[in-house]
């Protein structure tokens, strides 16, 4: 039980992508607010693996789902756009290390 007096359900606990990689979105939209902590510089960057784990917990708590199927289907709806949002940042950082690395070959070619 936490304290709303609800118990969290097994099956909802677990990593959420959406709060991962949008955790201050995400935690107003889910009406908890625990993520917004990840707007102070430095300690964001332990915070937002917190968030990403304690993630589908707060929302529970601070939600007013009926079933637990309802609350993963919204939750589905964030996980998709939070993998989406991770896959595109590692695409971006590894372009963005070839292109740094292939111009600084061509640099050191050059002498």
């Amino acid at each position: 039980m936490n304290e709303t007096g609800r118990a969290v359900p097994n099956e909802i606990k677990g990593w959420n992508w959406g709060a991962f990689m949008f955790n201050f979105i995400w935690g107003i939209g889910n009406k908890t607010y625990l993520p917004l902590l990840c707007l102070i510089p430095i300690f964001n960057i332990f915070w937002i693996f917190v968030v990403g784990f304690k993630g589908n917990t707060w929302a529970w708590q601070k939600g007013n789902y009926s079933d637990v199927e309802t609350f993963k289907a919204v939750q589905a709806t964030w996980n998709r756009a939070g993998i989406f949002q991770f896959a595109l940042v590692v695409l971006v950082v590894l372009l963005y290390f070839f292109i740094f690395a292939a111009m600084i070959g061509s640099l050191l070619s050059d002498y």
